[in-house]
């Protein structure tokens, strides 16, 4: 029997010097490569599949683009996710990466696991949260021999692996639908201002149209559903936001970013989808739920954001607040009108069908409400702090 190890494979330079790694310095028989489809270009995956077809023994790539929208997005979404203002692109999709990964390995009936993740960042976390809740062995060669990029470039080089990546431009790049993300090199000095070339998804905002670009985005029960009234699936709008977005130099983000291991990181994002979809969203909550639900909401929100930038979907409790969030979504229906220009998101109008807003009370003009009414609680108002006040006058 072949000793199989099964590889989160993206076809990256980490990936991809893992195969022969996992055969010469682990001594397994077998690598079975796995690419899985969130969301990345096109090109990118062709060109995982080629060349695992070359290196590894078995290659799988597994299409969940769909299900990673449906089940993954659309409930980040639901719940404001952002953790210290990252959307959490590349940490929302690792579980879903993982569990296909276990999937594959189990059919393939290999005997241990692999990725491809440092001992320093955050991912490594996100993939073992789930690969050990296996029997199968975990192998992490970058962590487990505390390899450098610049290694593993001549290690590339000398088993003949073709990589994108050069001493000079090591950008470590991971996309897929919902967000882009580049570090890696001089990237990670934070006094050092990133070169245009690192961005794909913006346009640059002084090279964006100069007319800006208004947008009616529908929502259904928290999840987006529609753009200018159209109706599209969940990966089609996304796909169509990120286009309209970025083309108008929506959605960058530059930020000191703090890692489940207390590391301070520089990172380099592109979200134009999920920069527009967030604020309409969280806009359109304040239309239609009530005061105590929105604070209330923001606690749950957090939680919620953090456990899924620690990757722990499992986590009894990210059940439970996916139940309250749903709950809460129920009314969240409605229209909202952005404009974005130039690197700019700004919310124009909102509408909902069950908005708890009424114009005519709120209104100057009205007489629907008696102003007279609300003198009684404004002589309660502060009253503690006017008590507090005399008494400190008389010491």
């Amino acid at each position: 029997m072949a000793k199989k190890v099964a590889l989160a494979y993206s076809g990256g330079l980490d990936t991809s010097v893992c195969i022969p790694i996992l055969k010469e310095k682990y001594g397994y028989d077998e690598v079975v490569t796995i690419s899985v489809d969130v969301g990345q270009p096109e090109e990118e995956i062709k060109r995982a599949d080629a060349k695992a077809e070359k290196i590894s023994n078995k290659h799988y790539t597994i299409d969940a683009k769909e299900e990673f929208v449906k089940d993954y997005v659309f409930p980040l979404i639901k719940a404001n996710g952002s953790y210290e203002g990252y959307v959490m692109g590349t940490s929302i999709a690792r579980p879903l990466i993982a569990k296909k990964v276990v999937e594959a390995a189990r059919k393939e009936g290999a005997v241990a696991l692999a990725h491809g993740c440092t001992g320093k960042g955050n991912d490594q976390l996100r993939f073992e949260a789930v690969f050990r809740q296996t029997d199968m062995d975990v192998i992490a060669p970058m962590r487990e021999m505390n390899l450098t990029r610049e290694w593993e470039i001549d290690y590339a080089k000398e088993h003949g692996i073709p990589v994108e990546v050069t001493k000079s431009k090591p950008w470590s790049v991971d996309e897929n639908i919902w967000s882009r993300s580049i570090e890696g090199g001089r990237l990670e000095d934070p006094s050092f201002v990133p070169p245009e070339e690192i961005f794909e998804w913006t346009t640059s905002p002084e090279k964006a149209p100069e007319q800006p670009r208004v947008v009616d985005i529908g929502f259904e029960a928290g999840v987006p559903v529609s753009l200018d009234g159209e109706k599209m699936s969940g990966y089609a709008l996304v796909k169509k936001m990120n286009e309209i977005a970025g083309e108008n130099g929506v959605g960058r983000t530059d930020m000191i970013e703090d890692r489940v291991l207390g590391l301070k990181a520089r990172e380099n994002y592109e979200h134009p989808a999920a920069t527009v979809l967030l604020a309409a969203h969280a806009d359109l909550e304040k239309l239609v739920l009530t005061r105590s639900e929105l604070k209330f909401k923001k606690i749950v929100d957090d939680q919620w954001s953090e456990l899924a930038y620690y990757g722990l979907v499992d986590e009894p409790l990210y059940a439970d607040l996916n139940a309250f969030i749903d709950k809460s979504q129920e009314r969240v229906t409605g229209i909202v009108k952005v404009r974005l220009y130039k690197g700019a998101l700004t919310i124009l109008a909102r509408s909902s069908p069950n908005a708890l807003y009424s114009e005519d009370l709120v209104s100057f003009d009205s007489q629907t409400i008696d102003q007279k009414d609300s003198e009684g609680f404004a002589k309660y108002h502060g009253f503690q702090a006017r008590m507090y006040r005399k008494v400190m006058d008389k010491q």
